[in-house]
């Protein structure tokens, strides 16, 4: 084919979007957002890191800073929510062999979070509201220094995602336990326990064992989810808190903000900020392994049981490890930095290892293994995670704390190389196993260009996260600019490995236009011509 039929139609012309049905539209259109939102995040971090070695005329300082405020929460939820919603929304019926409780609670979600993400990134670009992430109290009710106005569409706007990311764990939960129509009764109860871990854990002190009524992925799902759901109304809470003050300050009444006690305050959102990065992610991302791990090998999971309980005890460690955010602040109690913030958190270190060697374990049991598209990413995950878990480790120790808080080393290391190199490479492990799947049997491009985003990503993500935590290791602080220069060796070089990243995302993205055409994506978005709660077509 011509490269203008390819572009048209996409490769050999076989994704042919009217053979759809609505479940694999629906998964499909929130990969795509999501991908559209990372491509978002890709030129804000390139922005971000040009600014931070030469600042440039059409960024103002106060632009840099609200682009650094958005930045995280486009990636959170306008990209990676996205994909996870509608890869679990599609793997749940898949898995269990039966229906969606609601498609159109499906599409809604995408909706929410789609448009929820627009509108905070919009008031942020539009305002300058930049109280940054962390959002400690009272900056974001601080008036002086942001808009009112721009503060309260950008809380709005995080208040949509969060109505969405409701509709989305209403639809897992109910999904699990419902009994489709014509189908026979459905113990609702057991299935729920089975999935949050309980009937294991009864197991435990039985002498005949009951078997597990949902699969190991699907466990993970329903136990990231409860993370989820107390997170999202920890959030939901605190942007009415937050709107309560700027609705008050337009109507002319200035409310005190010593009204709130900021210790409190920090320990509330820090408890659900870290539902979704020591919580819903690590359980999501062992499950997603675990899944991936079995698929490619078609080997029963190594360890299966050991893995059930893994998952059920991050879940609750989870609730309990907050505290290593606030290992520098004074005020914070000392037995909950120890507690808390040392000795829970260097826990997570066994949960996830246990994770890392049972997923190994179970491909070294399958091998020789051919290195798949899927397999490839899939090992890159285990890696950024790999060097990332020990990063989050060391920062949590009272001593180190006082040196690596707050500076290039959290934001390097720890966080990017989880996101960009642990839970990106195994999202896009999950997208290149699902994509013949979800698109018929629909045939990808170009492995070369498979190929370069491959190393283009593993190589990009971690050389940036090494170089902006040599920066931290030197006393470069995370927000902060430096206008004379004093680490642009360190930021040049991320730079350039953030220019990797670019190329990568670039050469994926090209790849999956030309795989399923200009004609097929628009297509994704039109209504089905098939009907029903099918998976794929019969």
């Amino acid at each position: 084919m011509s490269f203008i039929k390819t572009l048209m139609n996409g490769e050999e012309g076989l994704f042919k979007g009217d053979t759809l049905t609505p479940m694999q539209k629906m998964a499909l259109r929130f990969v795509v957002i999501g991908l559209v939102y990372y491509g978002f995040v890709v030129i804000e971090g390139m922005l971000m890191r040009i600014f931070e070695v030469t600042p440039v005329s059409f960024i103002s300082q106060p632009q840099f800073f609200a682009i650094m405020t958005a930045h995280p929460l486009v990636g959170i939820f306008g990209s990676t929510y996205s994909i996870v919603f509608g890869a679990f929304l599609f793997l749940v019926p898949f898995l269990m062999k039966k229906p969606l409780w609601s498609i159109k609670m499906a599409n809604w979600t995408l909706v929410f979070v789609a448009v929820g993400t627009f509108v905070f990134w919009f008031a942020g670009f539009l305002s300058h509201y930049a109280p940054l992430y962390t959002l400690y109290w009272p900056l974001p009710a601080d008036f002086n220094q942001f808009s009112v106005v721009g503060g309260t569409f950008f809380i709005t706007g995080i208040a949509l995602v969060m109505v969405g990311t409701a509709l989305f764990i209403l639809n897992i939960f109910k999904t699990i336990t419902y009994t489709p129509e014509g189908w026979e009764k459905q113990p609702s109860g057991a299935l729920l326990g089975s999935a949050l871990g309980i009937s294991g854990f009864k197991n435990l002190f039985r002498k005949n064992k009951k078997e597990h009524l949902v699969s190991l992925p699907v466990a993970a799902i329903a136990r990231g989810t409860v993370d989820m759901a107390f997170n999202t109304a920890i959030i939901l809470f605190t942007g009415v808190l937050i709107l309560i003050y700027m609705v008050g300050s337009m109507l002319g009444f200035d409310l005190k903000t010593t009204a709130i006690d900021a210790l409190l305050y920090k320990n509330w959102f820090w408890w659900g900020l870290d539902l979704i990065a020591d919580g819903l992610v690590l359980i999501f991302v062992a499950g997603t392994w675990y899944l991936l791990a079995t698929l490619i090998t078609g080997k029963k999971l190594f360890m299966e049981n050991i893995a059930r309980a893994a998952l059920l005890v991050e879940l609750v460690v989870s609730w309990t490890v907050w505290s290593h955010h606030l290992l520098s602040d004074q005020a914070q109690p000392g037995i909950l930095k120890v507690l808390s913030g040392e000795m829970v958190t260097a826990f997570e270190l066994i949960t996830q290892g246990l994770a890392f060697f049972i997923t190994l374990a179970t491909l070294w049991s399958a091998r020789p293994l051919k290195m798949t598209n899927p397999l490839k990413f899939l090992l890159g995950g285990l890696l950024g995670f790999a060097l990332a878990v020990p990063a989050g480790i060391m920062q949590a120790d009272v001593g180190l704390n006082r040196i690596l808080h707050n500076t290039q080393w959290v934001i390097g290391p720890h966080v990017h190389v989880a996101i960009l190199v642990g839970l990106t490479m195994t999202l896009y492990s999950a997208i290149y196993f699902l994509f013949p799947i979800l698109t018929n049997g629909a045939k990808m491009y170009s492995q070369k260009l498979v190929n370069i985003h491959f190393w283009c990503h593993l190589i990009g993500g971690i050389g940036m996260g090494a170089f902006m935590g040599m920066a931290g290791l030197k006393g470069m602080l995370r927000r902060s600019l430096y206008v004379e220069g004093e680490f642009n060796t360190y930021m040049v070089l991320a730079a350039l490995c953030g220019t990797l990243l670019l190329i990568g995302f670039l050469a994926f993205f090209y790849n999956i236009v030309m795989s399923v055409g200009i004609k097929g994506a628009i297509n994704i978005f039109l209504p089905a011509k098939l009907k029903g709660k099918n998976l794929l077509p019969e």
